[in-house]
């Protein structure tokens, strides 16, 4: 069973899923700091006050959905994953658009802030209910690890390209920022070429959920002896945030995607100020670079992680991120070819971070069926999902709070001479994201799920062919 190759057509559907799920958050990470930061101008403190708060939403929001999933029962042909994902593609896909419509004047800053505080918490909820159902499937769907690595070449891909289509209205709809001649008709025009990407990403994301939701889920029936299993919402929330292999999982996890927002969320300030480029078109082909290489190096994860076990595979590649993110303190005004080469090897590591971490994922839900008698794919993705949503926290705060040592500790301040944030960007761009990756790499070494114990652990599992 372990060998059995999969058909294509069930590993490319199910991999659409991928395309909305990471389209959607990277679009939120992308512009949404950007445009309450530099466009509505709340100020720094604020913003990072706003996205604290969205986190503690999260410490509810995360778990209570994940359990919620997991407390439904099977509905029919709408299974119990299913159910959700159609309830919740279309009012994601139109958060989408109204992150960017603030209905308050420039004066109405009280409105505003509101506005934001609400809109983000609606946005997380929509999300979340989509993101824990989709990766809930996923273990489900494909018990083996053959199965899994086969699928998550596919996954992964479509991730990569999610992601270039979450930076596309960088390069359609410019400008996105506003500068010291900006003119009240002229802000008018940023704005609306927010909301011109927001459409963009709402389209794309229906476009690519109908598919997968049609074609995509294949759920097995639930009886009634199995679902009876499953412990309560309070019971599974304390079994799960108990589960020491998990939490050494899911906080690697979170410091992963911890130094890939920092990055993706800094590249525009980066490629402006330290690199000298203003063109979006330059951000878009730096970041579409770096995904590209990302998406072409998924066989070789794959191929080193059956080699070295995916621990260890996915160790050394943090290893090797911490060297490649180094070149950003290298670059200079004027290397735009040279920073379009150092983001695109970023794809090196990237690739075997976005690849490795559902693979150990599904390794700690397989240990957990065991004792148990039941798979809680969706608790232990609702709690990781409020746990990785830290990144986003972390990363805004690391900004933060490097930029209280530069001009822009209050207000973004546009055009002001590069020599006064170069430190603080080349700080933000290297040094925490290498911290980052030192603490995940220190976290996994004393991830247990790995050589003979993980062998033992599936022999375990193949006894127990209901949870296959």
């Amino acid at each position: 069973m372990s060998e059995e190759k999969l058909p294509f057509k069930k590993k490319i559907f199910f991999a659409l899923s991928a395309i909305p799920d990471q389209m959607v958050y990277q679009f939120f990470n992308l512009f949404v700091f950007t445009y309450y930061f530099a466009v509505v101008n709340l100020g720094t403190i604020p913003v990072m006050i706003g996205f604290i708060v969205w986190s503690l939403w999260n410490s509810i929001n995360d778990p209570l959905l994940g359990g919620l999933s997991e407390r439904t029962r099977h509905r029919g042909k709408l299974g119990k994953r299913k159910f959700y994902l159609v309830i919740t593609i279309i009012p994601l896909s139109l958060m989408m658009i109204f992150l960017f419509t603030v209905p308050f004047v420039e004066s109405e800053k009280l409105l505003q802030y509101i506005y934001f505080l609400f809109i983000i918490m609606l946005f997380e909820f929509f999300y979340t209910l989509w993101d824990v159902n989709v990766n809930a499937l996923f273990p489900e769907m494909f018990p083996t690890e053959h199965q899994r690595a086969q699928t998550n070449v596919f996954v992964k891909a479509l991730t990569v390209i999610g992601i270039i289509f979450a930076s596309l209205p960088s390069l359609l709809f410019s400008p996105l920022v506003p500068t010291e001649t900006t003119t009240p008709a002229e802000l008018v025009l940023i704005k609306n070429n927010y909301i011109l990407g927001g459409i963009m990403v709402a389209v794309i994301t229906i476009i690519t959920a109908v598919p997968f939701i049609l074609k995509g889920i294949h759920e097995k029936e639930e009886g009634r002896e199995i679902f009876e299993k499953r412990p309560s919402f309070s019971e599974s929330l304390k079994i799960t945030i108990k589960n020491k292999t998990f939490l050494k999982f899911t906080f690697s996890n979170m410091l992963v995607w911890y130094v890939f927002n920092t990055l993706i969320m800094i590249l525009p300030l980066y490629a402006s100020y330290i690199l000298g480029v203003d063109q979006g078109f330059i951000i878009t082909v730096s970041l579409a670079s770096a995904l590209i290489v990302a998406a072409l190096l998924l066989p070789l994860h794959m191929r080193l992680g059956k080699k070295l076990g995916m621990r260890n595979a996915f160790m050394l590649t943090l290893g090797i991120w911490i060297i490649l993110l180094f070149f950003f303190v290298l670059l200079r005004p004027g290397d735009i070819i040279p920073g379009i080469i150092v983001t695109a090897i970023q794809g090196i590591s990237l690739s075997g971070a976005l690849f490795y971490v559902d693979i150990l994922h599904g390794d700690v839900i397989d240990e957990d069926a065991i004792k148990f008698g039941v798979k809680r794919s969706a608790s232990f993705y609702g709690v990781n999902a409020f746990i990785h949503r830290f990144s986003t926290i972390f990363a805004i705060l690391t900004i933060g709070i490097v930029f209280q040592g530069t001009s822009w500790a209050n207000n973004y301040v546009p055009n002001i001479p590069p020599n006064q944030v170069e430190i603080a960007i080349k700080t933000i761009m290297f040094v925490f994201p290498a911290i980052g990756c030192f603490i995940a790499i220190l976290i996994l070494s004393r991830y247990p799920l790995h050589g003979e114990k993980l062998q033992r652990m599936r022999e375990e599992l193949k006894e127990h062919p209901y949870l296959q």
